[in-house]
């Protein structure tokens, strides 16, 4: 059974931090490619950052570069988003996503998963 876990959203006042932690079980996480998205009330679902199987080349949304920074633990199964000097427009739940792939002989099967999304509010 595929589980992603979030924790550590919260309430943090405007310039401060959060780290939040998705826990990853039931897939190859190794092999995943790991986002952090987010979703405001009243907004669509927008990217945060992502990080490649390896690590290497993490990628964020304009608004949150030098900001926000985007790991993973491959040994623990576990991403992580560190959020600093956070806005209130920053506010929004935060979901955790997977994709990965599976070759079967010569076809390539991609899978996709969602965590359940932390709260993260930012006000003083």
């Amino acid at each position: 059974q595929v589980q992603l876990v979030e924790s550590g959203g919260g309430l943090v006042q405007p310039g401060g931090s959060l780290r939040l932690s998705c826990a990853a079980s039931g897939f190859t996480f190794s092999s995943s490619t790991m986002s952090w998205y987010r979703q405001a009330p009243g907004k669509e679902r927008e990217l945060v950052a992502a990080i490649t199987s390896t690590g290497g080349s993490p990628n964020y949304a304009d608004s949150m570069k030098g900001r926000f920074t985007i790991s993973r633990d491959n040994a623990k199964n576990t991403v992580y988003l560190q959020m600093n000097s956070l806005k209130p427009e920053d506010t929004a739940v935060y979901y955790c996503n997977a994709t990965t792939s599976v070759m079967v002989g010569i076809l390539r099967y991609e899978y996709e998963y969602w965590g359940q999304g932390t709260q993260v509010t930012v006000s003083s």
